[in-house]
């Protein structure tokens, strides 16, 4: 079964993220189906990209980490830079793409939102660049996350790794407004011309760069005794080392 529902509504593609019992959390299928997604939007005007449920991507799937955890390091790049492409696919999207954040979004779920050219969030949002609980790094996502939120306040919010709800996102320009549905956005694209909004994208898209130095990063992140020891502790559900 897909982990997308992909939809065309006139000229509006809605891609929609469908794992709800498992919170819209990555994994390796999922990647695949989102690269893929964005690589191929044909002629349409806008992309909207939610998740199903109530959350719209809660980072990486908790049975997807337990299978990955034994992985060489070789492995764990190969593993980033699948992630890495995703995020590169959606981020040069050659349509505009508008992101609707309800719930939970952390981790690479922020990743998601940092490539959106809109990001909006619903009041009961949810956000974390959650991974340094873990003894791990956001590497992959750091080119976007940068991009959107400025060093700032990564300095803070990457490096504490704590919740914080959507008045901060707002502040911090992970997303740009808080409401209740994308519509409205979409609407204003809609009434912009095509190729126009789409030469704009690319006028005021940054490049995000090679992502293999950041695979290489985040693999040895995983691989290191800190990075095994929070993934487990997490997994069995205990504190990891570094609390005591």
């Amino acid at each position: 079964m897909s982990a997308l529902r992909i939809e065309r509504d006139g000229h509006v593609l809605r891609v929609t993220i469908a794992k709800p019992e498992r919170r819209n959390a990555f994994d390796a299928e999922l990647i695949r189906e989102l690269t893929e997604a964005f690589s191929n939007v044909g002629d349409a005007r806008a992309v909207v990209l939610t998740g199903d449920g109530e959350s719209f991507c809660a980072g990486a799937d908790i049975e997807w980490q337990r299978a990955s955890i034994d992985l060489s390091y070789e492995e764990n790049v190969e593993d980033a830079l699948r992630l890495y492409e995703m995020l590169v696919a959606v981020d040069r999207c050659p349509a505009p793409v508008v992101a609707w954040i309800q719930g939970y979004c952390l981790g690479g779920g922020c990743g998601l939102a940092a490539c959106a050219d809109v990001a909006i969030a619903d009041e009961g949002a949810t956000f974390g660049f959650s991974e340094v609980k873990l003894g791990i790094i956001p590497a992959v996502i750091s080119p976007f996350v940068l991009a959107k939120i400025g060093p700032g306040a990564a300095r803070r919010y990457v490096l504490t790794g704590e919740r914080f709800g959507p008045e901060v996102a707002l502040r911090i320009g992970l997303v740009t407004e808080l409401a209740p549905s994308p519509d409205h956005v979409v609407a204003e694209l809609l009434g912009s011309g095509p190729a126009a909004v789409r030469e704009a994208k690319r006028l005021v898209r940054p490049d995000p760069g090679d992502g293999s130095a950041l695979a290489e990063l985040a693999a040895r992140m995983r691989t290191s005794e800190e990075g095994q020891d929070g993934l487990r502790a997490f997994l069995e559900r205990r504190k990891p080392g570094w609390t005591d």
